[in-house]
């Protein structure tokens, strides 16, 4: 049997599979190579990168006069992968291809671990020889049995954790993801009694990392105090925590919002509401108090955590009197909280200066720190819900994600680990908010459950300058660093020599996450970031995934910047027709995903019509993610973009109807639409079309208003880039607006406008025109 050191081909489609490999056996050398041959056009496609890929990537093979390579290229499926398998030759070099080819590299790359071609990034052999998945046929091999016995590969999964029962042997999983047979459903691991809490802290203390830090903590000053925690101090602070929450009587499936910024107190209360089976919601304390009382309002939870106030670089922004106005505001609407646990973040504001109502307010550290150490744990069932956190939706109303504790446990683990090729030494930074879902699944659970050291940052990555990054990466020693492509744009726009002042030399792998990041941010986020040598795991996922679906695997196969390239183990994407037809092979359409994994969302918070409405309907049988894709001829997957009313600003998705609603609640404005365009920085932008009332003039007072609107009811991320006047707008005669032509006059794509004849009054488009740049 030929022993496989490096395979790169096409990836899983729903219908096909196609992987070529380079392989080496002792083959006597005065045996002549057959000529390589095939008929299949994808195997072909994947067989043409081989050489190019020998040529320039000692990885790729040992290369040698004295060993002839085979390539195998394995075919198949229908339900099952590999069912079939050619055998053909490709002809050994006759001199060092990557000696001469190397002159013709760029000086980093040349004493890099990775090595550049014309569109592929190879990773380092060293580092590929000591990853989890060192090669494509360790990723195929897996990745097979993911989809072929897919209760038996995450059983083995869950079995590295701990369960007081284990789950249902002979249903793992249960699924009905086709809106035609009946109501949606999606189930792991029932019956299975874990705890995720115990998981990402007990069991870790238990196997002797108790002293292993756990979380720094870096404030947004430089000169300010910093902290750490190790696994023990972690448990005692949250289990203190855990037992005033249930002094007061949260119990189990009792929901608590958490409005907190990245102090170490935000990780610490989720892992508290954790402990004793409370389900948190957590609220991006960028969120206004309108946008907060509306969580408050639909999930009423026994209470609210929150702290004064917070510093973002030079700004301090005074978080408890939001939350005073969004309590004020759900009380008038029927919902009631009684207790508004807040922690005095008097590096902001002092706590004789804080608004304060002796009734429903307490301060944290008046009573957090009396309680015990000690907290028993409240066992859970693996479908029971672990917490929900909101997200746009194209209706207004933001939406209730709810994840359940067993599969998500697994699965945030099982991506972590192999994602970022985590190891015990390392020491892993995620740059992402905990009021999002990167901040839950990949600051919070998936590094805790797999014992890592995590660094927690309380300001902005540019604050006091463009280098504060690097700092903070070279005073903790990170290794895995994981960001978003707006952060990236942002940092190369400011030059590289607030990079190069530090050292880096700690990092070892990279990370992207929010949107598609631009290839040419991706070679800047490589060459400068990280010296051209640590792989970038260019993550594609959603709220609703859990974790990731779509992502490199560091060292395992050569990666394209700006792709996505192949899916997470369990993971089967479709790129499917308007009609819902998959399609094969090169193509660009609608991203679903076919059958369930362990970490997706389980309902939408009180309205399980919406959730199968807005997710399985479009195309059933599938899971619609709303994204734009493409496939490229070698099988990577390209991410085009949101293909409904949802715009992603620097990876905060953002409903447009949420903005148009919040410009229209201006006395000002008669009408408004919103469309998204491109940024250079934030990836997208939101543009606003606005109608103003009669008789109301056009005015840059009006502009600023407007968008001061948006900030109050929404919060400052979703502020218009643009406010575009507007007579009126483009409708057909039914009343629906034409955002197809919005998005054109927006981007100046005027020549592409298409046929406006459908319009109510075409004219409308002429007068948008001429206004665009009053």
């Amino acid at each position: 049997m030929p022993s496989i050191t490096a395979i790169i081909g096409r990836p899983p489609s729903s219908t096909l599979i196609s992987l070529a490999a380079v392989c080496h056996s002792p083959i006597s050398t005065d045996r002549r190579p057959s000529p390589l041959v095939s008929t299949d056009s994808s195997l072909v496609a994947a067989m043409e990168l081989l050489p190019e890929m020998a040529m320039i990537n000692p990885s790729a093979a040992a290369i040698s006069r004295r060993t002839h390579y085979h390539l195998v290229a394995a075919t198949t499926r229908t339900n099952s992968i590999f069912n079939s398998s050619s055998l053909f030759f490709i002809r050994p070099p006759t001199t060092d291809p990557f000696r001469s080819q190397s002159h013709h590299l760029p000086p980093k790359a040349k004493a890099a671990a990775a090595v550049i071609s014309d569109n592929l990034v190879f990773p380092d052999p060293d580092f590929s020889q000591q990853a989890h998945v060192p090669n494509f046929h360790k990723y195929a091999e897996m990745y097979k049995r993911s989809i072929e016995e897919p209760a038996e590969f995450w059983s083995e999964m869950a079995s590295e954790f701990h369960w007081n029962n284990k789950w249902d042997q002979e249903q793992v999983y249960s699924e009905n993801l086709d809106i035609t047979k009946g109501s949606i459903h999606i189930q792991w691991f029932k019956g299975g009694i874990t705890n995720i809490c115990y998981n990402c802290l007990d069991r870790n203390i238990e196997s002797g990392n108790g002293e292993k830090i756990a979380l720094h903590w870096e404030g947004n000053e430089p000169s300010h105090h910093s902290s750490s925690l190790t696994y023990n101090q972690l448990l005692d602070r949250v289990s203190q925590l855990a037992n005033y929450l249930k002094q007061n009587g949260v119990k189990k499936g009792d929901s608590v919002i958490i409005y907190l910024p990245m102090l170490m107190e935000l990780p610490i209360s989720m892992l508290a509401c954790a402990r004793i089976g409370a389900v948190h919601s957590v609220v991006f304390a960028g969120f206004s108090a309108e946008s907060l009382e509306q969580r408050i309002i639909d999930c009423k939870p026994k209470l609210v955590i929150t702290c004064n106030a917070f510093k973002r670089g030079h700004k301090v922004i005074n978080l408890k009197d939001i939350v005073d106005s969004a309590l004020s505001g759900s009380s008038q609407n029927g919902t009631y909280v009684g207790l508004c646990l807040t922690y005095a973040n008097e590096s902001a504001l002092k706590r004789e200066a804080t608004k304060w109502q002796t009734e429903r307010d307490v301060w944290w550290q008046d009573v957090v720190p009396n309680c015990s150490t000690k907290c028993d744990v409240e066992w859970v069932d693996g479908e029971d819900p672990l917490f929900l956190l909101y997200t746009s939706g194209s209706t207004g109303k933001p939406k209730g994600v709810v994840h359940t504790t067993g599969g998500y446990m697994v699965y945030t683990a099982a991506t972590f680990k192999y994602a970022f090729d985590y190891k015990p030494s390392d020491v892993y930074w995620c740059t992402a908010d905990c009021g999002w879902i990167t901040g839950h699944s990949y600051v919070a659970y998936g590094p805790l459950l797999n014992g890592a050291t995590v660094v927690v940052y309380e300001g902005v990555p540019n604050y006091p300058d463009p280098g504060r990054c690097w700092d903070i990466v070279d005073k903790y020693k990170v290794t895995i660093f994981y960001t978003a492509p707006t952060l990236v744009r942002s940092l190369m726009r400011d030059g590289d020599e607030y990079v190069t002042r530090y050292s880096r030399q700690s990092l070892r792998v990279l990370g992207s996450v929010g949107e598609p990041i631009n290839p040419s941010a991706w070679r800047w986020f490589f060459d400068v970031v990280g010296n051209s040598r640590c792989p970038i795991s260019d993550t594609w996922w959603q709220t609703e995934t859990g974790g990731f679906m779509i992502t490199p695997l560091p060292g395992a196969w050569p990666q394209k910047p700006g792709s996505a390239t192949f899916p997470f183990f369990g993971v089967q994407p479709v790129i499917v027709d308007e009609k819902g037809k998959e399609m094969e092979g090169e193509c660009s359409g609608y991203l679903c995903v076919k059958t369930s994994w362990p970490g997706a969302f389980r309902t939408l918070f009180g309205d399980h019509e919406r959730y199968e409405t807005t997710y399985f309907s479009a195309f059933p049988g599938y899971y619609f993610s709303g994204d734009g894709c493409r496939r490229d001829k070698d099988g990577y997957y390209w991410l085009t973009g949101r293909v409904d009313d949802v715009i992603n600003v620097s990876g905060h998705r953002i409903g447009t109807a949420e903005v148009e609603s919040a410009l229209v609640s201006h006395p000002k404005c008669a009408e408004a639409a919103v469309v998204g365009i491109e940024h250079e920085v934030k990836g997208q932008c939101i543009y606003a079309f606005v109608t103003p009332v009669e008789g109301v003039g056009y005015s840059e007072e009006l502009k600023k208003s407007l968008v001061l609107s948006v900030r109050t009811n929404i919060g400052a991320f979703a502020a218009p880039e643009k406010i575009h006047w507007a007579p009126g707008l483009p409708k057909t005669r039914s009343g629906k607006i034409m955002r197809r032509v919005l998005r054109k006059i927006a981007s100046r794509q005027l020549d592409e406008l298409g046929d406006t004849s459908t319009l109510a009054d075409p004219n409308v488009v002429d007068q948008l025109i001429a206004l665009s740049d009053s």
